[in-house]
């Protein structure tokens, strides 16, 4: 039960959401993601932190940077809960200015976009 309530509670922020939307099917760096959302790194990593805790992110470190991934091999609540994501979000307009957002971003060497970080 309180792997629900965890998962409940991760996707009870659009933001969160919209990391999870991102990481659909590839992995990226935590400052693609800070690119993509337009907010802080602190920020960003507290929602990953929150997803990582409810079981629906991965994140592995690469020298100074971590990049993440959705769950591999999850439980089937964490799986569940993806999938249904998938399901309602696939006609949300704002996903897909982060998709078109997000091909441009992919564009730019992950050196280069994260020099600073």
């Amino acid at each position: 039960m309180d792997d629900i309530v965890e998962i409940a509670r991760a996707l009870s922020d659009p933001g969160r959401v919209r990391l999870l939307a991102a990481l659909r099917g590839r992995e990226l760096c935590a400052c693609q993601l800070v690119e993509l959302l337009g907010l802080a790194a602190s920020t960003v990593s507290r929602h990953m932190a929150v997803l990582r805790q409810a079981g629906l992110v991965a994140a592995r470190k690469d020298g100074r940077w971590v990049h993440y991934r959705r769950a591999e091999g999850a439980p089937v609540a964490v799986r569940s809960a993806l999938d249904w994501v998938d399901e309602v979000t696939s006609g949300s307009d704002t996903l897909a200015q982060d998709r078109r957002r997000l091909e441009e971003i992919l564009a730019v060497p992950v050196v280069e976009l994260c020099r600073d970080g």
